[in-house]
């Protein structure tokens, strides 16, 4: 511990007193980001003897470094990264100089690793995007600059490296910042600074190089000590989601989280949302320190001055500036999964604190990196940036992500992987999301249930086309109504006779097909029916999304387990002939996928068992009181 007259404790206080640059590396593969930041490291003298004893002999190990370093290795953390020359994970690096403290997001330039760029991207301060000096703008190029540009950053530095083997020429450093100025034209970053640089050799990176005495502006490492940090977050009315209800013991009830934006006060009135009760803050908690105030990037627990019912995923803000609330939103979007995204789908949407269940409604248009048009979508791939619109199942407090990026940013998650497959940013509420509310009657499901004296439920016949399905459910249905049981059944084929007639066969019709289905299924539930729908319903994700409109026991998932070659044989339509014949594309089980249920609710095996043994099976499992 430094006590307070040793001249190391005044080196370490000025140091905290900094003011600290979050700062990301990007660019396409190869464009020298790894080397660029091992040279600023070794340049401020940020790596210690051991570091540089390991990095020597690593160096040697190419073959190629023989009389000096490989500075890339300094952020290639990964043994995969050393192996191959490349930057895979996102690397945090830290260094500081006489004047800032710097974190260094090194990331990814490979196409398949825009999710990492876009994680670096989200907290940056300044943006320097590395290009290849041989080989000039490329499309990573543009789309991490696009992405940056979507995220907020406003400072950017053209990093035209490699200019060594481009023999330090200006008309080629000029020709290519020409270039990514014409692309760049229609975004307003606060400022936009080119400098010509070698990381390899150390040119205009930390010292001005007499190798370009054509270049007049600062070396890299000072212009970024005159970068100012992003002030927004302090600026902005306090936002603070709540992330944990504290309570230790019978006398103690406090609100944990990070402060998003703003400050905060005791005494201050506040509003909790989205219910809209009020009260004031009693008291500030950091640890076992009280505070009087806490600000943006503070991690406090809080009191009230009154019992409110807060839980998880609200959000407490200053009552004079309360967040917007809403379920309908149009974002920016950056796909990330593998697997195509489709509107109809439904995934978690995680903003701050709140976790909702929340589904594409459409996709307005993707944007091609290449030339920033807007271009028409079915669907979303991996990397796609587009605008599309979306749906939470609850309104929820937000903010715009331009405004308060805690509050703005999002990240869609898949419900049956757990995989982050998406990260948004929020560019305003939907008008209807405000229009439309929803009217309450004072007949319900219970007071129809009632009449009917049955529970009302939907029972959801899955499996390939000829297992079964529509037989089950007719026989079915014969039986309920004979035992006065208000049924209705919604087969695959009638329902795309009427309201699923616009609807074909591809992925994305499958899903409308099913979400139609499941939406009209819920209406009929509600009237006190119970519903027999007979549909392939090839995908889970799809089958998980009608589940989550029912409550639970309302929904029941009936796998009718046919192998492919019974029901084939079976081709009581003729359709698995004409399928292999090529006349019918997109078809289950032949040329499109079918993903059995994990664990259906109830399994037939229609090849063991008769239709009358199967309907007195269901019957025994099915509850109808």
């Amino acid at each position: 511990m430094f006590k307070k007259n040793n001249p190391e404790w005044f080196k370490l206080k000025s140091q905290l007193q900094r003011d600290t640059i979050r700062l990301i590396t990007c660019g396409s593969v190869d464009d020298g980001k790894s080397t660029l930041i091992g040279r600023m490291l070794f340049d401020s003298k940020a790596v210690h003897k051991d570091q540089m004893s390991t990095l020597k002999k690593d160096s040697n190990k190419s073959g190629i470094f023989r009389d000096s370093f490989d500075l890339s290795l300094l952020a290639d953390g990964l043994s995969a990264e050393r192996e191959q020359g490349i930057t895979i994970d996102v690397g945090y690096l830290f260094f500081s100089t006489e004047n800032r403290k710097f974190i260094i997001a090194d990331t990814p330039g490979h196409e398949q690793y825009t999710r990492n760029m876009v994680t670096g991207a989200s907290t940056a301060d300044l943006a320097i995007i590395l290009i290849d000096a041989r080989r000039g703008v490329l499309p990573q190029t543009r789309r991490h600059t696009m992405i940056c540009y979507k995220l907020g950053i406003q400072n950017i530095v053209i990093a035209v490296n490699k200019m060594d083997l481009v023999h330090y020429k200006q008309k080629i450093f000029e020709k290519i910042v020409d270039e990514f100025n014409k692309f760049t034209k229609e975004m307003t970053f606060d400022d936009k600074l080119a400098i010509p640089i070698s990381a390899l050799t150390g040119d205009n990176v930390t010292k001005l190089s007499c190798s370009t005495p054509w270049y007049k502006g600062p070396t890299l490492l000072s212009y970024m000590e005159t970068v100012q940090p992003q002030k927004r977050k302090a600026l902005y009315p306090l936002r603070f989601p709540v992330q944990w209800v504290n309570r230790p013991n019978s006398n103690f009830r406090g609100f944990a989280g990070n402060v998003a934006s703003g400050t905060m006060k005791t005494g201050q009135l506040i509003q909790v949302q989205p219910s809209g009760e009020t009260g004031h803050i009693k008291s500030i908690n950091l640890y076992k320190n009280e505070l009087t105030s806490a600000e943006a990037g503070q991690a406090v627990t809080i009191t009230l001055d009154r019992e409110i019912d807060i839980s998880r995923g609200d959000v407490i803000v200053d009552a004079e500036f309360p967040c917007e609330i809403a379920n309908q939103f149009e974002v920016n979007l950056v796909w990330m999964d593998k697997e195509p995204g489709y509107p109809g789908r439904n995934f978690w949407l995680k903003l701050g604190s709140t976790d909702v269940n929340a589904q594409i409604l459409t996709i307005k248009h993707k944007i091609n990196v290449n030339t920033f048009e807007e271009l028409k979508a079915d669907s979303l791939e991996l990397n796609d940036l587009s605008v599309v619109t979306i749906k939470t199942d609850f309104p929820i407090a937000f903010e715009t992500y331009k405004n308060c990026s805690p509050l703005g940013a999002f990240i869609l998650i898949n419900k049956i992987t757990n995989q982050t497959i998406a990260a948004g940013m929020i560019n305003y509420a939907l008008r209807r999301s405000k229009n439309v509310i929803k009217q309450n009657f004072e007949v319900n499901k219970e007071a129809r249930r009632r009449i009917t004296q049955h529970s009302s439920k939907l029972l959801l016949f899955t499996g390939l086309s000829g297992s079964g399905k529509s037989t089950i459910a007719n026989a079915l249905e014969k039986e309920l109504h004979e035992k006065n049981v208000l049924t209705y059944v919604l087969d695959g084929d009638n329902v795309r006779q009427g309201l699923n007639s616009d609807l074909g066969f591809s992925d994305k019709d499958r899903i409308e097909n099913i979400r139609r289905a499941g939406e009209a299924a819920k209406l009929m539930v509600d009237a006190g029916v119970v519903v027999l729908m007979a549909l392939i319903a090839p995908f889970r994700a799809d089958r998980e999304m009608v589940r989550g409109l029912f409550n639970n026991k309302e929904f029941i998932e009936i796998f009718v387990d046919t192998p492919l070659e019974i029901a084939e044989n079976r081709d009581p339509k003729g359709l698995y002939r004409k399928a292999r014949l090529g006349e019918i594309p997109n078809f289950t089980g032949i040329s499109s996928p079918y993903e059995t249920p994990n664990s259906p609710d109830i399994r037939i095996n229609t090849e063991k068992y008769s239709v009358q043994e199967t309907i007195e099976f269901l019957l025994k499992k099915l509850d109808f009181q």
